[in-house]
């Protein structure tokens, strides 16, 4: 028998205000919302209140979650936060959590991937249960990325917006093999030369400000197909299974041209691809737990279905989870 890391649940959080494309031109950004739909895939976005932090947002789906899943507070001795806008340098945001939550013992911390900040904070957490670290683990992906944004630059200001989603994770056993029940790989890559491609040109150790977000979305467009088609084929390569064996792709949700590639090479029909990315827009970490909330949530995901998990985001970072939920 094997030490799995079983998903019991999840839950998710998106701020009360939405924005709409049309908002945006209204606002006077030189667009319309033909062009942001056809390029792109989304048509709304939400945005935090002011004094909504990103900790609200994470705390609220974490709540969600361990009450889809069933268990208390008490349980949880991890947790693990992917953000890339904490309410503060430090502490993390993971600890605030904590304390709005009221967990008082294990330990909490955060993980800065960006985009595909929540896939590595769930490799990080399979691997400390795995390793007898934890028993039970809350994984959260939560953003604020509308404080990032530059709202005149017409290149990044309508692909992002603001979100939480969490997953509770728990010690189980399994066989070892592709039939078991909760993570069976994770695969995390990273490309440090590209880091000019999409980053915030700020922080305190530069500029000592936040500074706002800045892409080159046609290279971040190229490397993102082909690597996320890498990674997804690595995935399915090291539990040698076939593309035919994934039941759902629950993609990162970023443009929705991107996803539909890889939906093709996973020969997956859209009907088995979950697609937020109209609702929500880009909620980096936020963005692959929101949609597969929504898919457990309305009934399409079944337990003992196959999930290949995906995402790129800035450094360049990217990879791939399967998981049996």
């Amino acid at each position: 028998m094997v030490c799995r890391s079983i998903m019991l649940g999840c839950g998710s959080y998106l701020p009360a205000q939405a924005v709409t494309n049309q908002d945006l031109v209204a606002r006077g950004i030189d667009t319309t919302d033909e062009w942001i739909t056809q390029r792109t895939g989304i048509k709304q976005r939400h945005v935090a209140a002011e004094g909504e932090f990103t900790s609200d947002l994470a705390t609220k789906a974490a709540q969600a979650a361990l009450a889809h899943a069933g268990v208390s507070v008490d349980e949880v001795d991890l947790i693990v936060l992917a953000t890339t806008t904490p309410d503060n340098i430090f502490p993390s945001t993971a600890a605030r959590v904590q304390a709005k939550l009221g967990v008082t013992h294990g330990f909490a911390f955060d993980v800065q991937a960006v985009c595909s900040g929540f896939v590595f904070a769930l490799a990080t957490a399979d691997n400390c249960i795995r390793l007898g670290q934890a028993k039970t683990a809350l994984v959260i992906g939560a953003e604020t990325l509308s404080h990032l944004l530059d709202w005149n630059d017409r290149t990044t200001c309508f692909l992002f917006g603001d979100g939480a989603g969490a997953v509770v994770l728990r010690a189980g056993e399994g066989k070892g093999d592709t039939s078991d029940q909760g993570i069976l790989s994770t695969h995390l890559h990273t490309d440090g030369t590209q880091y000019e491609n999409l980053y915030v040109d700020g922080g305190p150790g530069s500029t000592g400000t936040i500074g706002s977000m800045r892409m080159n979305g046609k290279e971040v467009f190229r490397y993102a197909v082909t690597h996320l088609a890498e990674v997804v084929d690595e995935a399915l390569a090291a539990n040698h299974l076939p593309p035919e064996a994934v039941d759902w792709l629950v993609p990162h949700q970023a443009n929705r041209r991107i996803i539909d590639g890889i939906a093709k090479r996973l020969h997956l029909p859209p009907e088995r691809v979950v697609i937020t990315i109209e609702k929500h827009a880009n909620t980096s970490a936020a963005s692959i737990p929101l949609a597969l909330s929504e898919a457990v949530s309305d009934g399409r995901i079944q337990r003992g279905q196959l999930l290949m998990l995906d995402t790129m985001g800035g450094g360049f970072t990217w990879g791939a989870a399967l998981v049996r939920w």
